[in-house]
């Protein structure tokens, strides 16, 4: 369900698509040292925007560093590091873990069993450290699986779940910024999980499986329903972030809500008009 809050790339400048890379690399790394293998496979584009959003917002005092990686063994990799890319880290290891526990009940997945034993403890202590963001975290998974129980096809109920799972782990600290980054990371939240549905649902519908859209599904003005839908959400969503005061890297901040976000719905239009010509 992640990985749709990226950047646009032929968008953004040399400088500024170097600056975002640095900061993924950075996240990637503190996920490695904190969490090992395991912790580091968590990674997401989604929370990258996060280490930059609330970097930005709090101006964050952010460390410089050089490493090489497995990935990039040879020459050495500009990373950003600063305390919310290590609180973004804790999110995506809790994300996951709680991700993998719902996997195991619902469907007794054996991959997720083993995946999330291996992150067990860590997760434990993540949840100790911020329990407010575990609680939500289960509390909103588990509702969204019932609404997948119930085949509830709810839309602003379904996405809600995931949007709300959102607007916690957004707000880093509960300050006079609390009431924005809420009602950004809720709105932007349900983008996602919307996003993800319209783009899983061909697929789906073909093998079976729950999808919240299944009824709109085929009807004459569905595509244009889909698309106004995911401009609400993303619209409410950027208006709430032009409400906040960010400077720093505010460049890669908009290429990323405003352009970077809609990749994935450009290329599934491009397949379907592709395939239509066929």
């Amino acid at each position: 369900m992640f990985g749709y809050v990226t950047i646009c790339e032929p968008e953004l400048k040399v400088k500024d698509l170097k600056k975002y890379r640095a900061y993924y690399c950075g996240l990637c790394r503190i996920l490695k040292e904190d969490y090992g293998f395991m912790g580091q496979m968590t990674l997401t584009y989604d929370m990258t925007f996060a280490v930059i959003l609330l970097s930005s917002l709090y101006e964050s005092q952010t460390e410089t560093q050089m490493h090489r990686c497995k990935v990039h063994p040879v020459k050495k990799q500009f990373m950003l590091t600063n305390e919310i890319t290590s609180y973004a880290a804790a999110m995506n290891v809790l994300l996951a873990y709680y991700h993998m526990e719902d996997d195991w009940l619902d469907e007794r997945k054996m991959s997720s069993f083993m995946t999330k034993s291996l992150i067990h403890k860590k997760a434990e202590r993540i949840s100790g450290q911020f329990p407010r963001q575990s609680g939500a975290i289960r509390k909103w998974l588990r509702e969204l699986a019932v609404c997948e129980e119930e085949e509830s096809t709810d839309i602003d109920r379904t996405a809600g779940c995931f949007g709300h799972l959102m607007e916690e782990l957004f707000v880093y600290k509960e300050d006079i910024w609390e009431k924005n980054l809420r009602r950004m990371g809720f709105f932007l939240g349900k983008f996602i999980y919307i996003m993800d549905a319209y783009e899983d649902l061909p697929e789906d519908m073909e093998k079976g499986r729950y999808n919240p859209l299944k009824d709109i599904y085929g009807q004459e003005d569905y595509e244009e329903r889909m698309h106004q839908i995911l401009c609400m959400m993303i619209a409410e969503s950027t208006a709430e972030f032009e409400r906040m005061p960010c400077l720093v890297d505010v460049d890669i901040l908009r290429n990323i809500l405003y352009d970077g976000v809609w990749s994935r719905y450009n290329k599934i239009q491009m397949k379907k008009s592709e395939e239509r010509g066929k």
